[in-house]
């Protein structure tokens, strides 16, 4: 019988695509390839009887197609504050072990990355302001992801736009930025600069989205 959890929290998502993110429209990426990168925090959480509150986590991820076409490679980074009990459980959450099959963007991202690197348990620094559409996060000698508004080309106003995903399985809505990552970790994640980032709450559980 799987293991219930559920999550609730903030994530930010940048890709090497176009603005707007040809994934969240069925579409095939900008330049053909995808890499990305995930940076999330827990506000309340738990995995069975494990208590995730307040822990961090991200994911790096390389795919040289389409993600649906797979062949993708993947890094788990854990909180270095977690112990081995809410390690464990969030590799598992994250890998999309103990989740409905298709439910989570998580279980459709470790489904297509059959090149899985050994989990990482470092210190994550990660701010966030999803209504501003700007964040941070970073794991010292690893990666440095950084998102901001999408500025007018013309008068420097911050743009704003929104995605609206009803029967998404990874968020409802999300602010869409312009982001840029610098990663030295093992997955190389070349062309990532001023390309799209999505800001969202998050709460996910082991059947999908929880509205």
């Amino acid at each position: 019988m799987a293991v219930e959890w559920r999550v609730k929290g903030t994530e930010f998502v940048n890709c090497n695509c176009a603005y707007g993110c040809p994934c969240q429209f069925n579409s095939l990426p900008t330049y053909g390839d995808c890499r990305s990168v995930l940076g999330c925090q827990i506000e309340e959480g738990h995995f069975g009887a494990v208590r995730l509150d307040g822990l961090r986590a991200a994911l790096l991820f390389s795919w040289p197609g389409p993600i649906h076409e797979g062949n993708g490679t993947m890094q788990v980074i854990v909180d270095e504050r977690a112990d081995a009990a809410q390690r464990d459980a969030l590799v598992k959450i994250l890998t999309g072990q103990e989740t409905d099959e298709m439910a989570t963007s998580w279980w459709v991202f470790s489904a297509m990355s059959p090149n899985k690197l050994e989990p990482l348990f470092r210190p994550i620094e990660y701010e966030i302001d999803v209504a501003a559409r700007r964040g941070r996060f970073r794991v010292p000698g690893i990666v440095e992801t950084i998102g901001e508004p999408i500025k007018n080309p013309v008068t420097g106003a911050e743009h704003r736009a929104r995605i609206d995903l009803p029967h998404g399985f990874e968020f409802r809505i999300a602010e869409v930025g312009s982001g840029t990552t610098k990663a030295t970790a093992a997955i190389a994640l070349p062309g990532i600069e001023n390309t799209h980032i999505h800001f969202a709450h998050i709460h996910l559980s082991n059947k999908g989205v929880v509205d």
